[in-house]
Order: C-alpha cells, then structure tokens, then sequence
C-alpha cells in the first residue's frame, strides 16, 4: 500500500506544481555550479541553523563517559601538554576512560581533544563541535562535487547537514562523529579528482583525510581507506595512468609525506601519554581497565580487581553481561547497532530511494564504494563495541551511494510519464517536510535520568565556582548508584582547580587527600540524593 501511495504520489507530483518546483530546482542549480559558494552556504547555514536553535537545545552539559574524558584532553591541549604527569591522589580521582598512568590523560585518540580545544580557546569546547560539523557538511559537499554533478552534489550536502547538523547527537554533546566524517569525505572526495587531474593539492588533502581519520577512529579509518589505497595503485600502474615520472611527484609523494608526518605525530604522542611509541592510550586503557575481548570471536579474558565498587560494576558485570562471546549475542549487538546507524543516517525515507539498488550494485563507476561500504562494514560488525559515531567515516559513502540511487530513480518511467522525477521530489519533500518532526523528537527532556543528573551536576560546579576560595568535592555513591552517571571527572591541572572532584571509596582512608588538600573548602556530594545534595563534608 505505501508503495502505491508513493506511486501515485509521484506521478501527481511529476505534474502538480511543476511549475514551481522546475523552478526551485534551476535556481538551487545555479548556486550549486559555483561549487565553492556552495561549500561555504553550507558550512555557513550549519552554523547559523544550529544557533538559530539554541532555544530548544541550549549548549550541552557533558553527561557521557567518553564525553569527559575527550573534555579532559581539550583542557591538556589549551594548557600546552599532550598529558599531564599523575597525580599522587589519582586513586581517588580514577574515572572512565581516562588514564592515570604513566600519565594523566584521555585514553583517546586526540582529533575530537583538539576539536574543543580549538572551542575552549574561543569561549567553549561547544563552538568547536559547531565547527566541525560545518567543516564535515562543507567536505562531504566537496566529496559530492568530485563525484557528481554539482546539482546533485548540494543536495546531498543540504541532507547531510538536517541530518547531522540540527538535532543529532553529533552536535548536541561532545562524542564527535564530525571529525572522522570530515576525513573520510576528503579521502573520498580527493580519489577522482586524483584519477582526473593528478593535482598535488588533491594528494595532499587525501593526506589530510587520512590523517584525520588515523586520529579520530584508527582501525575503522584504516579499513575505510584501505580499498582506496589499492584502488589507487591499481591506477598507478595502469595504462591510463600518466608514467610513474609525472605520477610519483604529483600523486605519491604528496601522499606518503602526510602519512609519514602523520605517523611520526601519532609516535610521538602515543610517547607522550603511553611512553611507547608503537602503544595508542586507547590500547592501554583497554589493558588496564577493561581487559575484554575486542572482537566477536575471541575468548573472554580474565576480569581485573578494581579499588572501587563502581569499577566493579561497570567492567565485571555490565560490560561482561553485555558483551558476551556468543554467536546469539554478536547477532543482538549488531542488530541493535546496525538499526541505530541507519535511523540517523537515513531513516526511512531517504531509504526509498534504494529501490533501484539493483542498478546501483550494476554501476561499475561507483564501485569502490560498494566495496569500501562493504568492507567497512564487516569492519564495523567485527568489534564488539558498535555506536553509530564509530560509522562516521561512512557518512561520506552513504550519501554518495543515495545521490547515485537518486538518479538513477529520476529516470524511472511509467507509460511515458517521469514517474522518476516525482518520486525524487516526493522523498525530498517528504525528507524536508520530517525534519520539524525530527527535531521535536529529539528535544532534551530535563527530567530524564540520563539527563537530570548532569544538570544537577552542572547547577553544583556553578554554586561552587560562585563561592569563594579552592574546593574539593568529595563524591558519596549509594549501593544502587548508576554508573553510567559519573561526577568524578577533573581539568587538566588538578591542583590549580577550582573545583577537585574525588570519590569516596569504602574502607579507604581519606586522611591523606584531606591532607593533601588542606587549603581547600571540603564537601559532600551526596550525587544519589532525589536531588543531589552538596553540603560541608562532616567533620571538616
């Protein structure tokens, strides 16, 4: 029945309001072929359309794990430190997804860090969140451009951007997805321009891409660039390429040196943070906290013994229940991720536009992106851990493989009548006309659980940075703590804090942090309370 309604919907919309419509179209067309005006509305409106929307999603109060901890390694980088040396009360300091030794530091990998450090430096980390995700729809764009025409290369920015840049969970918190998708979009968008010009400017940026991607998703961005790598040798030694004399300096050599340099930096700071050259902190982090299997067909390893009760929880029971070893649990969890990636990416009604998949799979001139879509798939499904901002550096390939399945679907015809041209309006109308719907849905709710208790947090930091003279909070946690709700997170430079953050751990004495920090107010957070209670810690 749906398809009948949008059949018919279709063949009313190739004639109803043609008129206007056609016009719409040649007028997007135009600003469309002057493609670097195009870059910049977008990137431009993704700014102005999220401020414009500050109403209903007001700046984000950091409320995940990994949140913090990327926070953590903006404020290391506004200080002018790859880390920070540990600290001798770090056991009372000890969090998610942050590493105490050998240094004090975010376990990961550092593109995100350096994104809110750039919006720390200007007022918030928030502004540089707003920024990549205008640089990743302005690259996805571009990406669009080398592939296709310009028309239909505005159109799939237009889409990315409501669908990533309004409501979505990449620009309303700190986790990222913007940085790894702005890096496969120039990976991918340099490729035929490599093929067709042979510019060093284009290596370079396919440099640049990589590069981005080697520091924000590591092992998803090596399988993502993986079938670019052999796609591009394959070029190089075939007959339409120029000789390797003229290729080498304009197409290898601008590549390798980004990747050497890239290499290097990742060393380097992999030193800095691991004191190991060849050991990425997320590695460490894993080793040191987690100790989990990775992928879906190892063993379970070992759990680990662990200072504090909400430790124990979270990486011997939740993390172990969840990521069983199984062959019924692998479907579970990649069914489950799978149906996430897919709602923010395209939802259903970009979907539509697959019907012609069949002459998609057949276009020989979008293979690589079949394969790369593939590959990186199975990449993705391999890990045991799945969110849809792991998928980022497909943002560019999804949208590049609807573009192609649009046109193909505007050439569909029935009994002579454009059947394909309705039908593509119809789903970018109806994609148009869901986006209020989008937003609404997505609105935060204050009193939600997954909300209310970074809000109250977030009202504390302001009632004691509002009160004179140095504090440290020390956190109390009831037997049915949430551990998903973690207030232990501390800046770079503990001990010129304003605010130290601490945990209370059972049958630990306290007397030493208390010592250590004897210049300082000491309170109680009692972050269970119904609501969070913060008064003067008892005896102090």
């Amino acid at each position: 029945m749906v398809l009948i309604a949008l059949v018919v919907a279709a063949l009313v919309a190739s004639r109803l309001g043609d008129r206007w419509i056609t016009s719409a179209e040649k007028l997007a067309s135009g600003v469309a072929r002057r493609k670097p005006v195009a870059l910049l509305l977008v990137a431009l409106t993704a700014i102005f359309a999220r401020l414009a929307m500050l109403w209903l999603f007001p700046v984000p109060a950091p409320a995940v794990h990994d949140e913090f901890s990327y926070l953590l390694a903006a404020d290391t980088f506004t200080h002018g430190r790859l880390a920070n040396p540990p600290h001798p009360m770090w056991i009372f300091f000890d969090t998610f997804h942050v590493l105490q030794h050998p240094t004090y530091a975010s376990k990961y990998p550092p593109a995100q860090g350096a994104v809110l450090a750039v919006g720390q430096l200007l007022g918030h980390p928030w502004i540089g969140v707003l920024f990549s995700m205008a640089i990743m729809t302005a690259a996805i764009t571009w990406m669009l451009q080398g592939w296709f025409p310009a028309e239909w290369a505005l159109l799939g920015g237009v889409l990315v951007l409501l669908r990533f840049g309004l409501s979505s969970y990449w620009v309303n918190t700190y986790w990222g997805g913007a940085v790894a998708a702005a890096g496969g979009a120039l990976v991918l968008g340099a490729f035929p321009r490599i093929i067709h010009h042979q510019r060093p400017r284009d290596s370079l940026v396919l440099g640049i891409g990589a590069a981005l991607l080697a520091n924000s998703r590591p092992f998803e961005g090596f399988v993502f660039c993986l079938p670019v790598a052999i796609a591009l040798a394959i070029w190089l030694f075939s007959r339409t390429s120029p000789p390797l004399g003229i290729a080498g300096p304009r197409v290898l050599l601008p590549v390798l040196c980004i990747l050497a340099l890239t290499v290097l930096l990742v060393g380097y700071y992999d030193w800095r943070v691991t004191k190991n050259v060849f050991l990425l902190p997320e590695a460490l982090g894993l080793r040191q906290y987690e100790n989990m299997h990775l992928f879906a067909w190892q063993p379970q390893k070992p759990p680990l013994h662990y200072s504090n009760a909400q430790f124990d929880y979270f990486f011997n029971i939740h993390l172990r229940e969840r990521f069983i070893p199984s062959w019924a649990g692998w479907k579970h969890r990649s069914w489950e991720g799978v149906v996430k990636i897919w709602l923010l990416f395209l939802g259903s009604i970009l979907s539509i536009s697959f019907v012609t998949l069949p002459w998609v799979v057949r276009d020989h001139r979008i293979r690589l992106l079949l394969v790369q879509f593939c590959l990186s798939s199975a990449g993705l499904l391999a890990v045991i851990y799945l969110q849809p901002h792991y998928a980022a550096p497909l943002v560019a390939t999804v949208f590049a493989l609807w573009v192609q399945a649009m046109r193909h679907l505007r050439r569909w015809k029935l009994f002579g009548r454009p059947l394909g041209v309705g039908l593509s309006r119809v789903i970018v109308l109806a994609a148009l006309a869901h986006v209020p719907f989008q937003v609404v849905q997505t609105i935060p709710n204050p009193q939600a659980a997954d909300k209310a208790w970074s809000i109250s947090r977030a009202h504390i930091v302001e009632q004691l940075d509002a009160t004179p003279g140095l504090h440290l909070a020390i956190v109390r946690y009831a037997p049915d703590h949430i551990v998903h709700h973690e207030w232990v997170y501390n800046a770079a430079d503990i001990d010129r804090s304003q605010i130290v953050w601490a945990r209370e751990i059972p049958d630990r004495d306290l007397q030493p942090l208390l010592a250590y920090f004897g210049n300082r107010s000491v309170w109680l957070v009692e972050a269970d309370a119904s609501p969070p209670r913060l008064q003067p810690y008892p005896g102090r």
